[in-house]
């Protein structure tokens, strides 16, 4: 009806191929096949006024999470319910909390993680959380703003639990992380390495956290609180590959990695170093 086409001009376009259905008023031009986007869009006109994509949906047009061929997920402002491909939520949001990306009305990244939170399982809170740090994916509100609003929602109590385990060891410094591995080493009675040391590979010296030379093994101690600028990413791997270039092998330890699993650590760590004496 938005085009100014009456039931008998929509039945009669529709009967000679110009119009396609593709939900119960709403219609495709031209042709059937439409991109995810156009089927993202599509739901959302389903709803009606002020809907907008939602859940799971919103995550993967944000980049979050994956597309998938499951139900498209809408929330609109009245009581609407579920049909074949569609799944229909109930609320109304402030503004703050809807964005447009490519032309869809959507849930913004931050109460897109929340909805998820409310259906998803951790390890889907985790991973969607996970890639909005890695595209930079912002809106208006945090989080933690939203949790803030919505105390008592389903969901909070989980992307709670899962951002704790997230912040676990991120506020270590290096001196710190370096001074648990050193009492890692000691305690497990496995060979002291030179702390801070230097190398010259090729023509470009290389400062390394922890070198074990007579095995031609370096251990590199890595942190969210210092790793976790682009830039630094990428250089250490450059680093790490000029190294293996050269025959260095590179451990990377983290401080989760002394906390939650020092057992599985230290069986690696001495098979790496165990292995290279042996080659000797």
């Amino acid at each position: 009806m938005s085009l100014g086409l009456n039931d008998r001009e929509i039945d009669y376009r529709s009967e000679i191929g110009r119009l396609h259905t593709v939900h119960r008023g709403v219609f495709s031009v031209g042709h059937r096949v439409l991109s995810v986007q156009g089927r993202w869009m599509a739901a959302v006109l389903a709803g009606g006024p002020g809907a907008v994509l939602s859940h799971r949906s919103a995550a993967a047009l944000h980049g979050l999470l994956p597309s998938w061929a499951g139900s498209i997920h809408v929330t609109v402002p009245r009581k609407l319910r579920s049909r074949r491909g569609l799944a229909f939520h109930r609320a109304r949001f402030p503004a703050d909390e809807i964005v447009r990306v490519d032309g869809i009305p959507t849930t913004g990244v931050s109460r897109t993680l929340l909805d998820v939170a409310a259906r998803g399982s951790e390890h889907e809170v985790d991973r969607a959380l996970h890639q909005a740090e890695v595209i930079h994916a912002t809106d208006t509100l945090s989080v933690t703003d939203l949790i803030d609003r919505y105390p008592r929602r389903q969901g909070v109590a989980k992307i709670r639990a899962v951002l704790a385990d997230r912040r676990l060891g991120v506020t270590a410094t290096r001196s710190e992380l370096e001074e648990l591995f050193l009492a890692f080493i000691r305690e497990r009675r496995l060979p002291q390495p030179e702390v801070n040391a230097w190398l010259m590979v090729g023509a470009n010296w290389y400062e390394v956290d922890c070198l074990w030379r007579d095995h031609w093994l370096i251990g590199e101690l890595d942190s969210r609180a210092f790793h976790h600028a682009i830039r630094a990413f990428e250089r250490d791997r450059a680093k790490d590959r000029a190294l293996q270039v050269e025959g260095w092998r590179v451990l990377r330890v983290t401080w989760r990695q002394l906390h939650d699993a020092p057992d599985a650590l230290a069986a690696d760590l001495g098979a790496l170093l165990f292995q290279r004496r042996i080659r000797r």
